[in-house]
């Protein structure tokens, strides 16, 4: 696997892998969310290529406090060949380099396998509860 930023020929390949990996849903419009990342830290947006066609996405970001993981993605059929391990250490090497001193992500408390994995990879459970306050009702904004 190829892992490189993201590009704009990127998109539908993108957005087709989340859509097999169940990371779409409907509170969150990922086309909008895909153009607005490219606004900021897109260097953090990294994409897995292989045969020729995106098969994994990480999305980061570095608020200047902590880092973050969003759309972390392998597609379904390459699972357990490295994939996630390859690209997560890819995106958190750049936040690394960026001064970066600790990553955060949220995972659905029901979603075990994807926590196990994190787990593998050092994350742990940090006790705390996630809130959220959505400022753009309109997912078309």
């Amino acid at each position: 696997m190829e892992i490189r930023e993201y590009l704009k020929i990127d998109e539908r390949d993108v957005l087709i892998l989340w859509e097999k990996c169940g990371l779409i849903v409907p509170w969150n419009n990922a086309l909008l969310d895909i153009k607005r990342k490219l606004n900021v830290n897109r260097e953090l947006f990294l994409v897995g290529v292989g045969e020729g066609k995106v098969i994994a996405t990480a999305m980061g970001g570095y608020d200047g406090h902590r880092g973050w993981i969003n759309y972390l993605a392998v597609h379904p059929d390459l699972r357990r060949y490295g994939f996630g391990r390859e690209i997560m250490e890819a995106v958190e090497h750049l936040l690394k380099k960026m001064g970066c001193p600790k990553i955060n992500l949220q995972v659905r408390a029901s979603n075990k396998d994807v926590i196990s994995f994190y787990q593998s990879l050092d994350y742990k459970d940090d006790n705390v509860i996630s809130l959220g306050k959505r400022l753009i009702v309109d997912l078309k904004d």
